[in-house]
């Protein structure tokens, strides 16, 4: 019953909401196949692979804004 449900749940979706689908599962099916010794992602990955690796961790990563206030990167600042 669940599984029908997604279907037409996912037969809904945009194109840009499909690929976010498709980067989490594939986050849900690296967390259960532990990596091989042998096997390390970066050994075999293209450089387009890696990068998009990169790209999906990097958007799991939480979305707080900038740490810093714009003073605080003013060079100005540094001798007050």
């Amino acid at each position: 019953m669940l599984r029908e449900t997604l279907k037409q749940e996912i037969d809904k979706l945009s194109e840009s909401q499909l690929k976010k689908i498709a980067e989490l599962v594939n986050s849900f099916k690296s967390q259960t196949e532990p990596p091989s010794q042998d096997n390390l992602f970066w050994q075999h990955a293209t450089a387009l692979e890696r990068a998009q690796n990169f790209r999906t961790w990097v958007s799991q990563l939480p979305q707080t804004g900038p740490s810093l206030s714009d003073e605080a990167f003013d060079r100005s600042t540094i001798y007050d």
